[in-house]
């Protein structure tokens, strides 16, 4: 199933990396996000908090990904205050493992030089 990697190192089909997660904010949320065992949340302000980024920016980010059906954003109440809970879906999971599953095989291409 594995390609011979092309002239020069390049990728090859089965490393290319998912463009959804590739992106170094998303990924960053990714890496966060699957830290959590399955079925566990954060709340937005606490992953906000943990990766440095404005909430408008991580709002973005997200949305990307939940449209890819990688996270999972349920909104609810504590109380009378409204919270946003963020999580990995199964695919979520599943698309971050071959992310980096196509990162390792990349790097081992430069190891076998």
């Amino acid at each position: 199933m594995s390609e011979e990697p092309t002239r020069g190192g390049a990728p090859t089909p089965d490393h290319e990396l998912d463009p959804v997660i590739h992106a170094q904010a998303r990924l960053r949320v990714m890496v966060a996000l699957s830290v959590l065992r399955e079925g566990d949340r954060l709340a937005f302000p606490r992953l906000q908090e943990l990766l440095g980024m404005t909430a408008g920016n991580l709002s973005i980010h997200l949305r990307k990904l939940e449209e890819a059906g990688y996270i999972e954003v349920v909104k609810t109440h504590q109380g009378r205050t409204p919270t946003t809970l963020l999580g990995l879906t199964r695919r979520g999971r599943l698309a971050f493992e071959e992310y980096t599953a196509a990162v390792k095989a990349l790097l081992s291409l430069t190891e076998e030089k």
